[in-house]
């Protein structure tokens, strides 16, 4: 995917896709992640820096996106905090960076109309509206705590980086060959078990949101978006059908 950098292998992997430009909008390349990963963190940085996007799209509610940008302006490279999304915006030239992920009134809309035409029981209302009402307690907070680490020497972490059992001083391959392993044991815990209708609902309601904001930021020039793996392939198949 990048110049000088194909022989890595954590490059290696299906979770890179380029929709080409469609007249009416730009390119978006799409970028599948485990978050706080560093062969994803690696990956990310240097397909950013190669595709040099006009767009710099992420997994995250738009009230989150200043704090991110925040620690993307750390010392430190790649940022100490916020994993593959603050390195995104530390290798990024563009300042349009966007969130494209709920809470938002654009994904209140697409989950109160899946809620309405499935006809969810009133436990599964219950449960999808103290979700959002959780999330948009976490985006409120981001809001706060980028506030803050911008403008007093403290940095605010808002949750925890997620553990990994490599980290960025181990060998590329062995940075690859722990990001595969643990994608392949997502998706085996997936489908042993059942989804929740209220985890069904709202995960599919993201993915037709941020699939929806990417059509619609495109219309400024070529996007390149950087997701968690889980949610790619449904993501591909959106942008497929546009």
């Amino acid at each position: 995917m990048s110049a000088g950098h194909e022989d890595d292998p954590r490059f290696e992997t299906r979770y890179v896709e380029r929709f080409e430009d469609t007249g009416d909008g730009g390119a978006v390349t799409l970028l599948g992640v485990v978050h706080d990963h560093p062969a994803s963190v690696y990956r990310v940085r240097r397909v950013v820096e190669r595709v040099d996007p006009d767009v710099l799209a992420l997994e995250l509610p738009p009230l989150a996106v200043p704090l991110y940008e925040a620690y993307a302006a750390e010392a430190a490279s790649p940022p100490a905090h916020g994993g593959e999304l603050s390195a995104a915006v530390r290798a990024a030239e563009t300042d349009d960076v966007v969130g494209i992920d709920g809470p938002s009134m654009g994904f209140v809309r697409q989950l109160a109309g899946r809620l309405a035409r499935e006809r969810a029981s009133r436990t599964t209302v219950s449960r999808s509206l103290r979700s959002l009402a959780s999330i948009t307690k976490t985006a409120v907070a981001c809001r706060a705590a980028a506030t803050v680490t911008r403008y007093t020497p403290l940095t605010v972490a808002v949750g925890s980086a997620t553990p990994h059992e490599t980290t960025r001083a181990d060998p590329a391959a062995e940075q690859a060959a722990d990001e595969r392993r643990q994608i392949r044991t997502a998706r085996a815990v997936m489908d042993a078990f059942e989804t929740s209708p209220t985890s069904r609902y709202r995960s599919e309601s993201r993915e037709r949101h941020m699939a929806d904001r990417l059509e619609a930021v495109r219309t400024r020039g070529d996007v390149v978006a950087v997701v968690g793996a889980g949610h790619f392939d449904p993501l591909c198949a959106h942008l497929d059908e546009q």
